[in-house]
């Protein structure tokens, strides 16, 4: 018989927790509470792009969409996991890389980049993001030409974003993902867990207007035998 298990694919967020350094934001949670008994109703402040995440165009592009007008199903579908596993810190995910996949790699397909570097470091700050691997321009445009809807990184995936005093011009993997309408996943872990390279991939967001960015929750939908 088979039976259905879902996989948590999404980073835990506290108030330890910091944004990007192009930010460099904290979480901060405030509690209020109403007696006699128990009742608690939080409130949060963080940058949207805080934990596990979603980019849309509008992150780069003055006339992109907002996270509003980005469709479940830009999101929801097969997702194919590329095993980078071999990059370590500080390096890049080449072409080399991604190509391996080409005859796999299906048109609209979610596309997810696995080096476990997320399981690793997550909550380490701010090595998490200054050491990270990360997206090689080569492989960027490489992907970007495949003619998938979304790419997943469990690392910080632009180099450049980690060095002080950097461009909206140098937000350079960003902008050729994104020009392709690319939906960008950030903040992905818990890959290795995945039964196969081939999954039923799932990333709701917070469907807020005017934004760039929204809170998600990564998950994967698998069968057991």
């Amino acid at each position: 018989m088979t039976t259905r298990r879902i996989i948590d694919l999404s980073v835990t967020v506290d108030e330890h927790t910091k944004s990007p350094p192009s930010t460099d934001l904290k979480v901060e949670l405030k509690h209020y509470r109403r007696g006699p008994g128990f009742w608690q109703s939080s409130a949060v402040s963080q940058g949207l792009h805080t934990g596990s995440h979603v980019d849309s165009t509008l992150h780069c592009y003055p006339d992109g969409e907002t996270m509003a007008e980005v469709s479940l199903d830009r999101v929801i579908g097969s997702a194919l996991v590329i095993d980078c596993t071999d990059v370590g810190e500080s390096q890049p995910v080449t072409v080399a890389h991604v190509e391996r996949y080409a005859d796999r790699i299906q048109p609209r397909d979610i596309v997810l980049l696995w080096t476990g570097w997320t399981d690793r470091m997550w909550g380490k700050f701010p090595e998490f993001f200054t050491q990270s691997p990360y997206l090689d321009i080569e492989a960027a445009r490489w992907l970007a030409a495949r003619g998938i809807k979304a790419l997943g990184f469990d690392f910080f995936e632009e180099y450049c974003a980690r060095l002080p005093n950097f461009t909206s011009e140098d937000f350079i993997v960003h902008r050729i993902l994104l020009e392709k309408g690319i939906i960008l996943l950030e903040g992905v872990t818990n890959l290795g867990a995945l039964p196969t390279e081939r999954v039923n991939f799932f990333a709701p967001f917070y469907k807020i207007a005017g934004t760039e960015g929204a809170g998600a929750r990564f998950f994967a939908l698998v069968d057991d035998e």
